[in-house]
């Protein structure tokens, strides 16, 4: 296969293992990898149908060379990587027997350094279930290796084992494999799968898509039963939607997550979850949330939602990693919820709560994005991958962000003396108490991003954050108060 001279192993040594490379070595499957990095490039999704044409060899062959993939940030199993170390310094023989194109292999070996040979597809045969099964026991003979795999196209393999390794195969996998050869061990992972998929739809971000009740609440309308059902069916709209873009962004920055100290934890990054889960999940979720806001009575509400959905996906793609219009956009997305509740809901959005919102949520963003800077300079790096930034534009940042945070209050009092807010509230004076509350919460906000509190979204922040809570209920005690009569 790559013209490698084989080694003779003595008839007195232990058999040779053979090991699986996706989803038993690595948490992964490196023709995901690898079709998710070379798919960046228009140039090469063009290429791929013609690649696709010339059979799975050629394109796995392919996706390998234009990729370049990285063997050192693959999610490693790191029980079963022990175990051949501890086989290996027993003077084990050991093999990368991979339905992967060879170069991926030989990248893992020089990586690892624990292989005695590689066995691998090539250009012209793709070594996977039957094919990897007789290019052992050619190789090997009939009963002349033990094999590690994971999955039920490993069966075919285990057929012509001396004994198997298990590698978190399904029971009924495990079982079949029981039937075809003796089993000397198990590997399984503990954790449950239906916990990494809730982690990848972060449901812990759905709390920005409340902006969609924001109207109503401004407008007073708190127990207009057709408006909250409203809302409340764009909220579902937009958290289906989110998730889904969130599964995008965590398939397309896959490399740069596995290189951060805490997004590298990440279901999809780490391998927790496999990369086809997230080619499924992603568009039925995407189209959920569509379906969610056609169901609404207004026109506004599915335009919307697709916008939104493109401007999310634009922004994964390629304006996160443009300086300044990476924030911009992010204060969109914020505004774009709000103005869909409106929309949704009957209460439309007046020009100075538009206002407000453009100055707070550009304010928040910068806050994001300056808190991510700020964890770089703690592990001694200079940029983030993907991102326009370097650790120097802190302070710059930092400037933008703080005056911005001061023009939000500033709306707010200008507003009040408006006739507009006397047309809304019976007693718009007592606005006058969000001026200080939000001042306190911003500032604050800032306050703990400079002493490194910041670790997340500043919105999910204040969700798990008793202070913005406390606040939060006075603001909301503040509106009530000014809308009813006395």
């Amino acid at each position: 296969m790559d013209n490698q001279v084989y080694t003779q192993i003595p008839a007195s040594e232990p058999l040779p293992l053979c090991v699986d490379l996706d989803g038993t070595l690595v948490r992964t499957d490196t023709l995901f990898d690898t079709f998710i990095t070379a798919a960046r490039k228009i140039s090469t999704l063009v290429k791929i149908p013609f690649w696709l044409i010339q059979g799975k060899a050629k394109f796995k062959a392919n996706l390998a060379q234009e990729a370049g993939l990285d063997a050192a940030l693959l999610p490693y199993n790191g029980p079963l990587l022990a175990y051949l170390h501890e086989q290996k310094s027993r003077g084990r023989y050991l093999v990368l027997a991979t339905a992967a194109n060879q170069s991926i292999a030989h990248k893992v070996n020089q990586h690892l350094r624990l292989f005695d040979e590689i066995i691998a597809s090539d250009e012209t045969q793709n070594l996977r279930g039957e094919k990897k099964a007789e290019a052992l026991a050619e190789r090997f003979g009939t009963r002349g290796f033990d094999y590690i795999g994971n999955s039920r196209i490993d069966l075919s393999v285990w057929k012509y084992a001396s004994s198997g390794i298990l590698v978190n195969v399904s029971d009924h996998v495990a079982k079949r494999a029981e039937e075809l050869v003796p089993i000397e061990k198990r590997f399984t992972d503990n954790r449950l799968q239906g916990r990494d998929v809730l982690k990848a739809l972060r449901p812990h971000q759905w709390m920005k898509n409340m902006l969609v009740f924001i109207p109503i609440i401004t407008a007073g309308a708190f127990i207009e039963p057709s408006a909250i059902l409203n809302a409340v069916v764009l909220f579902a709209a937009f958290c289906c939607t989110a998730s889904g873009i969130y599964i995008v962004n965590d398939l397309y920055d896959l490399e740069a997550d596995r290189q951060h100290p805490r997004k590298c934890q990440r279901p999809f990054a780490s391998g927790s979850l496999s990369l086809g889960l997230g080619f499924i999940l992603a568009p039925i979720l995407i189209i959920l949330g569509i379906a969610f806001a056609g169901a609404l009575a207004s026109a506004w509400t599915m335009p919307l939602i697709l916008c939104y959905g493109l401007l999310s996906i634009t922004y994964s793609v390629k304006l996160k990693e443009l300086p300044l219009v990476d924030v911009f956009t992010l204060a969109g997305l914020y505004t774009l919820r709000l103005f869909a509740g409106g929309e949704a809901t009957g209460y439309h959005v007046s020009f100075w709560l538009l206002a407000f919102s453009g100055f707070i949520f550009l304010a928040l963003a910068i806050v994001k994005r300056t808190s991510e800077l700020s964890s770089l300079v703690m592990i001694g790096r200079q940029e983030a991958t993907r991102r326009g930034y370097t650790t120097s534009d802190i302070n710059i940042l930092k400037m933008f962000g703080i005056s911005s945070t001061f023009v939000s209050s500033l709306v707010v009092a200008l507003y009040i003396h408006d006739q507009a807010a006397k047309a809304v509230y019976e007693f718009p004076h007592l606005l006058w108490f969000i001026v200080p509350l939000m001042l306190l919460w911003q500032c604050r906000i800032w306050l703990s991003t400079e002493r490194g509190y910041m670790q997340d979204d500043p919105i999910v922040y204040a969700g798990k954050d008793w202070v913005s809570w406390c606040i939060g209920i006075l603001v909301m005690a503040v509106i009530v108060m000014a809308h009813i009569r006395w």
